[in-house]
């Protein structure tokens, strides 16, 4: 019997027995027939690929019943073709415990069911079964000549396939005799043998299902034996779990070749229990017994990872239990029966099945089902594995590729395809690398060189008749990723050997076949046949072709050609070495160019005639990508999963499956939800967060590779399907049916929503109508076969004139509801009326204390002219009639309205009328009383810019229930379109986030949450509002980090630059990127960086400017999303001066550290208008020297040079053009010297000069007015006067032209202007003006009035005593003071005399007059000279002598004393 099935496994093919292979539907219905004798007989049909061989069914009872009829019995083998290629040779055994020979065909299977089985078991007799022995010994005597001429045969064969060996004495393994297949009794021993020749001998290993036998692991349980080329394998006492395939496997250094046999082991059935009948009396059901199969103790969906271990199992509970009775345990992966391997691991205990999954890889992932079948029937039990990808070996690494499988095995080439990983961990994977391994080594070995993109690569090269296996690892650009599990073993042989080989291979069968005819020798071969490229990619291309039809021919080989398009040029692909086999790949040709290829043959006798060419080729990848899948929609399912479904890929080519990722909103982490592709288009995603909100997106594959991802699916959040575990009711009956509009065959209702919709959202309504015939209603009809979502409906196909009642019925998912209670008759005739019909639909929201939201829906009956506008009614829910009032006066076009100013805690009812341009029309259906009262917890519609600028609308309530949504609306309509608004919901908060807003964005927004007690809000998003959230967004998105000052440079101790500036605020995350010319330095010898983030200051100090260093550097901040940046441009002359000023104080630090001067030459002039040289020095001591030069002359050390205090002066005290030149001063002691330079030539004595005169000009008196006997003279004193010094005098503000009237001069420090002979003409205002090379200074004086009066008259008085001055008597000199003369010697003396007129001459002696006489003469000559002469002085002569000189203008005398002396007085005295 079948037990409850989930309805999400109901969709895998192994939901029942329907979808079987042929194949194992007859072995299970041969298992359940057979199973109901005393020895559970198994029958089983073997089938080799390419091969139609004759399976022969064992009845291993005595007493079995007669074979119907069937179809003679063929001993030809023949290929899928039908094609003859050998004869099966039966074995026969007389025994009555074994009957060989039969033959049933496949439609003779089928037929054998359950009850035919039964039927012919009740009526079978044992002479029956003797006449069908009998009638088997016949057929093989039969047959026994024929078996003779065949074993001629074999033994040429033989001897032909040595020939073919290159090296007669070295040759592959060969089985001479291969094992043959048995069926025992249970607890019976058998014996597997074999004869293998070759050279070297071969080594032979034995397996049970692919797995080695060790003898040690199970002491006497198996004997293995090797003698003389013979090999056998000895089971004792054989149970039911060594039914199985088993497989020997001959290798050598020349090859490897296995061969194959199976052993199935039957058990009595008088071991089921000593009270029930013997076996052959038919099966137990015959008897009543019914047995009941329950599944307890499952196994659930599990997740494991690569390289782990997993077990599944169930305890499976069978009534009623008999002793020794076993149910047959299957064990599926999808729709693949599993078997035990070294993969998979089956235990039955009696009571618990359990599969152990040895090695997880990504194969292994898949619906797992465990079937138990019994005689009553069968039950299943499905729950999925997913298998992980293990961490990878190097970060960033794809995952292994999976599912490496071998196709179109040939003698030496071999077409390897695998799957592609879902994931790359963020790098593309750039292609893949298929390895080989020769079975029975361990050694690796990498078939091609550079990744293939294609999951698909023919490998050549091989060795014909070993085996090997293949894996295949994925590469990125991060690294190489872990290897695939490894493929099954395949020989590299001839796919006619294998089919050969394995014709050996059916149970209980033993036989020879025979497949090549008698070589004809010396023919050479003709045409291929059939050549086409089966495979085109642009790494490479595959042919394949079939041999020449000619039978018989001697070790065909081919070569292959190849030709470029366009050209007759053929060249031989294959030059060394011919191909073995019909297949052939080739590498290395141009991607791009088009090719053309054709086939040979050769043997022996030589080489054949080419085949036709194939079509031009272009080298590529035929096979394109497959495209994204559609659209992507996610269903509740569970708390842990969630059911995904899409839209396949369209034209698709070899479509492989899809990969399924999801990842929780607002995360953008993906996550794959499976590792292996998915052929289905349905997929449970299992293992995800119980409340969070997914969304899924999918791709698809094919050999060429993944596609682009589908469109994201909705949001949707984990939860079980059914309301989250709360129990929902289907709703009760919709009420307030009413007609919107009526024609002739046709009335549109509507209806108010359910009271109570049973927990979950409505999805449809149903209406029914019935016609009311004189008041008799009659029977229901249905009004619509599909669900309407609207609240309004239009039942069509009425009658005119017709009278009817409807009723509504709501449905959920929970079902559909009991129908509304009828409604009023309507007659349904054509509305002929002016005005609009009624609106409909009202709505309340966002209800208040102090307003109310009212929503309606336009009337479907418009009237003679479209509606243009809406007129709303209020009044108290409890008030009469009369009572409705207007809310707005002029009709509004929108058909929403807030109601304002209502009274809080009164209750309303509202009611709408449309209005066209005939009138008012009828008004709506009242709504419902709506109390004015804000609910308590009620929330509003928070705006809200975030850190990154966006802008959103925020809503939360808190009175969801586990089926509630949020429904977002743009001026009470529902937003469909995503592109402007975003709305991510999570738990009771919702966000409509805008995308780009804009004027498009404005108007109201609405938020409604379904499934509570009205739960809604709304925000009115105005020009001036949005304007200014875009400001408020601009500052969060673009957010600056506040400076305290910007960017900026300064020199430092050693010339180094400082770049520098000082952030307001940073916090301890924040960082800053120092960037010269867009790049971006780091800390070193040159830089080194320092961010001082309790100050703020951020700094760049450079030991020093190169030439390279002229740019613009940048100051980049970050902090959270926070940035600024401040740059400063160093370049052209701003940089060559930062450059300089930095080299110079460089230079300044290393001079400073010997003596230096900390003030170089300079000068200063004194208020004395002396100038000083002088300069500081520092860092001396005693041993410093200090030296002056000028003009390169060393300046001796004078009272000018001093050095105190540190400073150096050099006195000037009379500066003149003398004393221009460059004076220098040099430092000097041990630890260095320093130079300071002046340069007072040119210009820089002129300044010099310069500053000197405007001492000079500050110490100028005031100009004063005077008189000489010349004229008036203007004057200033100096205290000091230079030859260099530059003086203007004006007159009456110009320049003064001197001539002999009017000169300037210097007389000492006296500058005078004299204006001689003056008159009135002369007045006015007088200045000198004194130049010092900068403003220069001017004194005046005014000469007019009362000033000048004076001054003229001064002059007059001194003219005029100028002139006596000149002209009165004077002695102009040549009398001495005293004159000595000896006695009676001559004294004559002249003297000058001056005067006009000429003056009166008077000679005395001692105050006398004296007159002239003979001793003393006076003369007076030419009025200017006069004398005195005495002609022979005496003593008498001695005394004062006086001249007095008089005229009218004066006197005057001279006075001289004469002293006679004696001469013997004179020498007495000496003596």
């Amino acid at each position: 019997m079948s037990g409850s099935i989930p309805f999400y496994q109901k969709h895998h093919r192994h939901y029942d027995r329907g979808y079987r292979s042929k194949e194992t539907e007859s072995k299970l219905s041969q298992y359940q027939s057979s199973s109901r004798y005393a020895g559970s007989s198994t029958s089983s049909t073997s089938r080799s690929r390419g091969l139609k061989v004759s399976s022969h069914s064992g009845l291993e009872t005595s007493r079995l019943s007669p074979v119907p009829k069937r179809a003679k019995p063929t001993y030809l083998a023949v290929d899928r073709e039908n094609q003859i290629i050998g004869y099966v040779v039966p074995i026969f055994r007389g025994s009555q415990e074994f009957a060989s020979g039969f033959s049933d065909t496949e439609e003779a299977r089928v037929r054998e069911t359950a009850a035919y089985m039964a039927r012919r078991d009740l009526f079978t007799s044992g002479l029956e079964m003797e006449r069908s022995e009998q009638f088997s010994r016949k057929e093989a005597m039969r047959e026994s000549a024929e078996r003779i001429s065949l074993n001629k045969r074999i033994h040429e064969h033989e001897e032909h396939f040595k020939r073919m060996n290159e090296d007669s004495l070295m040759h592959p393994p060969e089985f001479v005799i291969k094992p043959r297949s048995h069926t025992v009794w249970e607890k019976q021993c058998v014996r597997l043998h074999c004869t293998v020749s070759g050279w070297p001998d071969p080594r032979v290993v034995w397996y049970k299902n692919n797995v080695a036998i060790d003898p040690l692991a199970n002491p006497g349980k198996y004997k293995l034996e090797s003698r003389y080329s013979v090999h056998s394998l000895e089971i004792n006492r054989c149970d039911f779990d060594d039914t199985a395939q088993y497989r020997v496997s001959a290798m050598n250094s020349k090859g490897e070749l296995s061969a194959f046999a199976s052993i199935v082991v039957k058990r009595f059935k008088g071991e089921i229990d000593e009270s029930l009948p013997a076996p052959r009396y038919g099966p137990v059901s015959e008897y009543g017994i019914t047995f009941q199969t329950h599944i307890v103790d499952k196994f659930g969906v599990s997740f494991g990872r690569e390289g782990e271990t997993m077990s599944l199992g169930c305890t499976v509970i069978i009534y009623p239990a008999l002793h020794h009775y076993q149910p047959e345990i299957q064990w599926y992966r999808g729709d693949v029966l599993l078997s035990p391997s070294k993969w998979y691991h089956m235990h039955w205990s009696g009571d618990r099945a359990t599969l152990t999954l040895t090695h997880l890889n990504k194969e292994d992932e898949g619906l797992y089902t465990l079937r138990v079948t019994t005689k009553s029937g069968y039950e299943t039990y499905s729950a999925y594995v997913f298998v992980r990808d293990a961490d990878a070996e190097i970060e960033g690494a794809p995952g292994a590729p999976l599912d490496v499988r071998c196709l179109d095995v040939n003698k030496d080439y071999i077409i390897v395809t695998w799957k592609q990983p879902a994931i790359d961990r963020g790098n593309s994977i750039l292609g893949y690398f298929v390895d080989r391994c020769e079975v029975g080594t361990t050694h690796w070995i990498q078939c091609n060189d550079t990744p293939v993109k294609f999951a698909r690569f023919p490998v050549t090269g091989l060795v014909e008749g070993r085996s090997y296996t293949f894996r295949v690892r994925a590469v990125n650009k991060s690294g190489m990723s872990r290897p695939s599990r490894v493929s099954e073993p395949v020989a590299a042989m001839d796919p006619a050997d294998r089919a050969r080989m394995r014709g050996t291979s059916a149970p209980w069968t033993g036989q020879i076949i025979v497949t090549e005819e008698e070589p004809a020798e010396g023919i050479v071969p003709g045409r291929p046949l059939e050549l086409q490229v089966t495979e085109a990619t642009k790494n490479y291309v595959v042919l394949s072709w079939k041999p020449p039809g000619d039978k018989g021919l001697e070790g065909v080989m081919y070569y292959v050609e190849k030709c470029v398009s366009g050209t007759d040029s053929w060249q031989r692909v294959n030059t060394e070495i011919p191909v073995k086999s019909p297949r052939f790949a080739l590498f290395d040709l141009a991607e791009g160019k088009s090719y053309s290829f054709r086939v040979r043959c050769c043997n022996s006798a030589g080489v054949g005639e080419p085949s036709d060419p194939t079509e031009a080729t272009t080298v590529g990848d035929k096979l394109d990508i497959p495209s994204a899948p559609g659209k992507v929609v996610p269903t509740r399912n569970t708390d842990t999963s969630v059911v995904v479904s899409w839209e396949a890929s369209r034209e698709a080519k070899e479509l492989v499956g899809y990969y399924i990722e999801g990842s929780v909103v607002g995360s953008n982490v993906w996550e794959p939800c499976n590792n292996k592709p998915v052929n289905a288009t349905r997929f449970i995603c299992h293992g995800l967060m119980t409340g969070e909100t997914y969304v899924f997106r999918v791709r698809a594959v094919n050999a060429a590779g993944l596609s682009q991802f589908s469109q994201e699916s909705e949001p949707v959040e984990v939860k079980a399907a059914i309301g989250g575990g709360i129990p929902h009711a289907s709703p009760t009956p919709p009420y307030g049916i009413t007609v919107l509009e009526c024609v002739r065959d046709s009335m549109v209702l509507a209806w108010k929503q359910p009271t109570f919709i049973g927990g979950a959202d409505i999805t449809g309504y149903f209406v029914d109508y019935r016609e009311v015939i004189d008041g008799v209603p009659g029977k229901w009809h249905e009004g619509n076969i599909k669900a309407v979502s609207e609240r309004a409906y239009r039942v069509c196909d009425l009658k005119e004139n017709r009278k009817y009642q409807f009723q509504v019925r709501a449905a959920n998912m929970a079902g559909v509801g009991i129908p509304s209670l009828p409604s009023d008759t309507f007659l349904c005739e054509e509305w002929t009326i002016a005005v609009p019909g009624p609106p409909h639909d009202l709505q309340v929201r966002e209800v208040r204390s102090d307003s109310v939201v009212l929503l309606w829906k336009p009337p479907v009956y418009q009237g003679r002219d479209p509606v243009n506008g809406f007129y709303v009614d209020i009044k108290e829910a409890d008030a009469p009639e009369e009572a409705w009032r207007g809310v707005n006066n002029k009709a509004t076009e929108k058909t929403y309205i807030k109601i304002k100013n209502v009274k809080e805690g009164e209750t309303y009812v509202f009611r709408v009328r449309a209005q066209n341009k005939a009138g008012v029309g009828k008004t709506s259906d009242v709504t419902e009383p709506v109390p004015a009262v804000t609910k308590p917890g009620t929330k509003e519609i928070v705006v809200d810019v975030d850190d990154d600028g966006v802008i959103s609308l925020n809503f939360e309530c808190c009175d969801m229930t586990p089926d509630s949504k949020f429904v977002w609306s743009k001026n009470y309509e529902e937003m469909t379109d995503s592109s402007r608004l975003t709305v991510e919901t999570k738990g009771n908060k919702s966000k409509a986030v805008f995308n780009t807003p804009g004027e498009e964005d404005i108007g109201i927004y609405s938020c409604l949450v379904t499934h509570t007690d009205g739960a809604s809000s709304s925000y009115t998003l105005s020009e001036e509002e949005l304007k200014r959230l875009l400001e408020i967004s601009h500052d969060h998105k673009f957010p600056i980090i506040p400076l305290k000052s910007e960017l900026a440079v300064e020199l430092m101790e050693k010339g180094k630059v400082r770049f520098w500036l000082q952030a307001d605020k940073m916090s301890a995350n924040g960082k800053v990127d120092y960037v010269f010319n867009d790049n971006v330095l780091s800390q070193g010898e040159k830089y080194k960086m320092n961010f001082d983030r309790n100050t703020g200051v951020i700094e760049m100090v450079m030991e020093s400017l190169t030439p390279a260093d002229e740019g613009t550097f940048t100051f980049q901040l970050q902090d959270g999303k926070a940035t600024n940046q401040s740059s400063l441009v160093l370049i052209g002359d701003v940089f060559k001066q930062l450059q300089k000023e930095s080299e110079f104080q460089r230079k300044e630090w290393f001079r400073k550290q010997g003596p230096h001067f900390i003030e170089y030459l300079g000068y200063e002039v004194t208020p004395e208008c002396c100038v000083v040289l002088k300069c500081k020095v520092g860092n001396v001591k005693k041993e410093t020297s200090a030296v002056w030069y000028k003009d390169g002359r060393e300046i001796k050390a004078d009272e000018h040079l001093g050095f105190t205090e540190g400073v150096l002066k050099l006195e000037i005290a009379q500066i003149s053009k003398k004393d221009s030149g460059v004076y220098e001063v040099v430092l000097k002691d041990d630890r260095g010297k320093d130079t300071s330079t002046l340069n007072l030539t040119d210009q820089g004595f002129k300044d010099l000069m310069n500053e000197v005169f405007s001492f000079i000009a500050n110490s100028s008196t005031p100009l004063k007015i005077t008189s000489t006997e010349q004229g008036i003279r203007i004057y200033t004193f100096v205290s000091y006067y230079n030859d260099l010094l530059q003086v203007t005098w004006h007159y009456k503000d110009s320049a003064i032209a001197f001539s002999d009237r009017i000169k300037s001069g210097v007389v000492g420090e006296q500058l005078w202007l004299q204006i001689s002979d003056p008159t009135e003409k002369d007045m006015g205002k007088y200045a000198i003006e004194f130049n010092d090379g900068k403003g220069g200074l001017r004194r005046t004086v005014e000469l007019s009035g009362q000033a000048f009066d004076d001054a003229f008259a001064e002059f007059q008085r001194l003219k005029a005593a100028a002139i006596a001055e000149r002209n009165r008597a004077r002695v102009a000199g040549g009398l001495p003071d005293v004159v000595t003369i000896q006695e009676g010697k001559a004294l004559n003396l002249t003297c000058n005399i001056s005067g006009d007129p000429v003056p009166e001459v008077t000679w005395l002696k001692n105050d006398r007059e004296i007159t002239s006489d003979e001793h003393c003469i006076l003369k007076f000559e030419s009025g200017k000279f006069a004398s005195f002469t005495i002609t022979g002085v005496n003593t008498s002569d001695s005394g004062k002598y006086s001249i007095l000189v008089k005229n009218k203008y004066g006197t005057e005398s001279g006075d001289f004393t004469v002293s006679v002396f004696i001469p013997e007085e004179a020498g007495g005295k000496k003596k």
